[in-house]
């Protein structure tokens, strides 16, 4: 898989999620408030906010947090007004990047985001310049010693899924945003073990790098990360995994 599954790789052996949960926790309720908000508060009837909710408890996000979030984009509590924003540019070696945000102030966030990408090597660029080649879709990974590639083949079919992959240690089942939430119960009511799930942006061509390379789009991408109204990062950037297991040790 391309650089956004090798970069989640990398984050799960550092334990960097653990490291910042308090930033990662503010950023999950964000993405509460504004699903609550956009699709009412009742997960069973707003999908987008049934999925903020899974991330969150993902995360050991507290329920009365979670509650809170919700309460705060249906109006219930007061709270700051969110709404979400889109950059792309390009990072060091040509690799394209897609920065999804939710910010209370896009006139603060374009300029530190554009600031961040030159500090890496990179350049912000117009709407459009790389999003064409990105598809968003529902992405599982289950570790390789969880289940045989046949019997993750039948289920994740069967449910719904439109592909799996041998990634290495992991399988990556992929799917449409509309199937996701038939996959993930498919794949539970068979009892297989799901590492992560998610909805993210595919890469339809991706930009081989060697290690220098990699290690400054890494750094980018923790960086973009790092500030507080960043949800989400996408890169097309490809690795082998003797490059990856140098950088993510």
């Amino acid at each position: 898989m391309a650089g956004h599954s090798h970069w989640a790789n990398i984050k799960h052996r550092k334990g960097a999620v653990d490291a910042k949960r308090g930033r990662l926790w503010s950023k999950l309720a964000r993405n509460i408030i504004v699903a609550a908000k956009t699709g009412g508060g009742d997960p069973a009837m707003n999908l987008t906010l049934r999925y903020a909710i899974d991330k969150a408890r993902d995360a050991n996000m507290p329920m009365d947090t979670i509650d809170k979030a919700i309460k705060k984009g249906t109006g219930e509590l007061e709270g700051n007004e969110y709404g979400p924003v889109t950059y792309e540019g390009y990072g060091p070696g040509g690799v394209a990047f897609i920065v999804d945000a939710l910010t209370d102030n896009p006139h603060r966030t374009a300029p530190e985001i554009k600031k961040i990408f030159e500090r890496g090597g990179g350049n912000m660029g117009a709407t459009n310049c790389v999003s064409w080649n990105f598809t968003t879709k529902g992405m599982f990974s289950i570790g390789a010693t969880e289940t045989t590639e046949e019997a993750l083949m039948e289920a994740a079919l069967e449910a719904g899924a439109d592909d799996v992959v041998h990634d290495g240690e992991i399988f990556q089942v992929t799917c449409t945003v509309q199937a996701f939430d038939t996959v993930r119960k498919g794949l539970e009511a068979k009892k297989i073990p799901i590492q992560s799930k998610e909805i993210t942006k595919v890469p339809g061509s991706t930009i081989a790098v060697d290690e220098e390379t990699g290690a400054k789009i890494l750094k980018l991408i923790e960086m973009l990360e790092d500030n507080d109204d960043v949800q989400n990062v996408y890169t097309n950037f490809d690795m082998s995994e003797e490059v990856m297991a140098k950088l993510g040790a």
